[in-house]
């Protein structure tokens, strides 16, 4: 395992470049087969293209930048293991990744929570926000209040307007129809609203 982490810690000035570049659907489903087929390299590029994404996805849940870096490292190790099973499926990489994502990151919750209190954290100044969210609130005072969200609409909230996903993948994500994503938007959204009139 450490040597992946090393393997990929060095690589990181040229991820740095790749990841500068913007990749069509298309590079992307070429470098998923090159990985699938044991193309470190490729996996590389793939880690630099998403590594932003998937950080983001899981900061925003833990409010805690290195417990987020710790999660984010360990998610890219169980997907570079188990990148084979991309075979055929190159076209999904993004939803498996964040499925992974997902996975891992309710595991880790549900093991925090047996050992201790996850203590709810002031949350930095975020910058360069994906979406505008549907809400007249300032940006911050609507972070501020998600973590009063039960954690399924929380995952929703941040997939749809931190990273600009579609019902259609945060569903593949979360192992729910395209439907029960919009409920679960709209209940989100809702009692972010009734907070936000509270203050």
């Amino acid at each position: 395992m450490s040597v992946i982490c090393n393997k990929v810690r060095e690589g990181k000035t040229a991820q740095a470049t790749a990841a500068a570049k913007a990749y069509s659907q298309f590079e992307i489903t070429a470098l998923v087969e090159e990985a699938a087929g044991g193309n470190f390299s490729a996996f590389g590029d793939l880690y630099s293209i998403y590594l932003d994404k998937i950080y983001r996805y899981i900061f925003y849940q833990v409010h805690d930048k290195m417990t987020a870096e710790d999660i984010t490292e360990e998610v890219f190790i169980k997907a570079w293991k188990a990148i084979g099973s991309c075979k055929g499926k190159e076209k999904t990489f993004s939803s498996w990744l964040y499925r992974i994502a997902h996975n891992h990151l309710i595991n880790t919750l549900r093991s925090m929570q047996k050992f201790t209190s996850i203590e709810k954290v002031d949350l930095v100044d975020f910058t360069d926000p994906r979406q505008k969210i549907e809400t007249d609130a300032d940006y911050q005072e609507l972070i501020g209040k998600m973590p009063c969200l039960p954690q399924n609409q929380k995952q929703v909230i941040i997939l749809k307007f931190i990273e600009g996903l579609y019902n259609r993948e945060i569903g593949k994500i979360m192992g729910k129809s395209e439907g029960a994503i919009r409920v679960l938007q709209m209940r989100a959204l809702a009692t972010l609203r009734q907070k936000l009139g509270e203050i």
